[in-house]
């Protein structure tokens, strides 16, 4: 089989699967996300980390600094190819996020170098206005183990080196 064919099955085997919520900016908020988020990866077979986490993460910020009275913010989660991509887009577009160095006794302030250390890639993107995306992204395990061809397809997140 060559690579080009291989590439097709596993696509096909594994198809775009979309999820997505609009939550309120609050702590509740939050914890509706990560369980939304371990409720849709169970259904799809994915496995549970480091994907919760990574929405904890995205989530809670989306309450705390993204927060806008009256204004949700939304969850959405992909599936393309061997890729989930995360997305958690609230209404302050002006309050762009930077990952802090706290100090070692700082109770609060990490959750952004928690979310480049769980993530192949994430990043930022504006828009429409007022809005803003913080994304991540997971390189999906697709390729079966040796000797058990079920294994791979339900996906298990790879532990490659970030790019």
């Amino acid at each position: 089989m060559n690579q080009e064919t291989a590439e097709a099955e596993v696509q096909l085997a594994n198809p775009v699967r979309n999820f997505s919520a609009r939550l309120s900016p609050t702590p509740h908020g939050a914890r509706q996300a990560r369980l939304l988020t371990v409720r849709q990866l169970r259904d799809w077979g994915l496995p549970l980390d480091p994907a919760q986490h990574v929405v904890a993460e995205l989530a809670a910020n989306a309450a705390t600094h993204g927060r806008v009275p009256g204004r949700d913010f939304r969850l959405t989660l992909y599936v393309v190819g061997g890729t989930l991509r995360i997305e958690v887009t609230d209404t302050c577009g002006d309050r762009l996020p930077l990952p802090q160095h706290p100090s070692a006794d700082a109770e609060s302030g990490r959750g952004l170098l928690l979310v480049e250390a769980l993530t192949d890639r994430w990043g930022v993107a504006r828009g429409p206005r007022p809005r803003k995306t913080i994304w991540a992204e997971l390189v999906l395990d697709l390729a079966p183990e040796p000797g058990n061809p079920d294994s791979g397809a339900r996906g298990a997140f790879s532990q490659e080196p970030r790019r």
